[in-house]
């Protein structure tokens, strides 16, 4: 990663961080969950600047000590220029769905910025490519680069790929999964035996931040609040991608028995949706540095990826 850090900035004066963007071309409810301040178009075609706060307050920093953000903030300020750029300067209809395909991230600890008392302010330089689209113009699917950076100097970069359908593609596309494999149904409890491990162990905040149950035959995807407000601002019919990051990470660091907490670079990929019911497992497994996990529903392989170490 180049960290010298510089963006083709228009003729508009710096980016605002007065207030956050529409909270609807981001897909949240909440105002408090959308950490996009500004975003706009560079002179270089489908190159866009953006900048993003990362507040103390939000529920994924770590209470630990380090004073360094969650990597799930930096995947999140991805998910939300993925929506946002497509929507905004592409003219993706509003009521398209938006399906993730995969993404990766990747920091540098060394120069990573501390967290201030208040939010840790980002400069974010996007990247649009591989841009699908139909007959009639209309933008089908894209993938998304960004580099973050911190007082000139680019500390992480993240990217990823994703389609957008229609009512009637998605309708198609969760029919096919509850055919070809797990059910699609309503949330339900973990089974009875599984228990929710404490929250030190899952290197969590608090009881509620815990996605994670175990039971004897494993791990398994069993949020401990199913409104927690990162991990749940609104209603989903699926397990969103940012549960199953959040999930593997919570594995591998009980696994890990505490020794792996927060990896500096992860990739995830989507194979199927991951459905709220029956309860999926989490799988995965060392190799020095690096760990391989799965998420396994029914017995079909519904996502896979790595996490990176220091």
């Amino acid at each position: 990663m180049n960290t010298s850090f510089v963006a083709p900035f228009g003729e508009e004066g710096p980016l605002s961080r007065s207030r956050t963007v529409e909270r609807e071309l981001v897909h949240r409810t909440s105002v408090a969950e959308v950490l996009l301040t500004d975003v706009r178009p560079t002179s270089t075609p489908d190159v866009f600047e953006a900048a993003a706060s990362w507040p103390r307050a939000h529920s994924t920093f770590p209470r630990d000590g380090s004073q360094r953000n969650s990597p799930l903030v930096l995947v999140e300020t991805l998910r939300q220029l993925g929506l946002y750029i497509p929507l905004r300067f592409h003219g993706v209809p509003a009521a398209r769905h938006a399906v993730i395909s995969d993404l990766h991230f990747r920091l540098i600890p060394e120069i990573e910025p501390p967290a201030g008392p208040g939010a840790t302010e980002v400069t974010c330089l996007a990247r649009v490519s591989a841009v699908r689209r139909t007959r009639d113009r209309t933008v089908t699917g894209l993938r998304l680069d960004v580099t973050f950076a911190a007082h000139g100097v680019a500390f992480g970069e993240a990217g990823g790929g994703v389609r957008f359908v229609d009512g009637a593609g998605y309708v198609a596309l969760r029919t096919r999964g509850a055919r070809d494999g797990a059910p699609a149904a309503p949330p339900t409890a973990p089974p009875a035996a599984a228990h929710h491990p404490e929250p030190a162990a899952l290197t969590v905040n608090h009881p509620q931040d815990a996605v994670l149950a175990e039971d004897a035959d494993g791990l398994l995807v069993a949020p401990a609040d199913p409104l927690h407000p990162f991990l749940f601002d609104h209603p989903s019919d699926h397990v969103p991608g940012m549960v199953l990051l959040e999930a593997a990470r919570q594995a591998v660091a009980y696994r890990s028995g505490g020794a792996l907490i927060r990896p500096y670079a992860g990739r995830l990929r989507a194979v199927r949706f991951t459905e709220l019911a029956p309860a999926a497992r989490v799988l995965c497994a060392r190799y020095h540095a690096t760990c391989v996990f799965r998420v396994v529903q029914g017995g079909t392989p519904t996502a896979y990826g790595t996490f990176s170490y220091p």
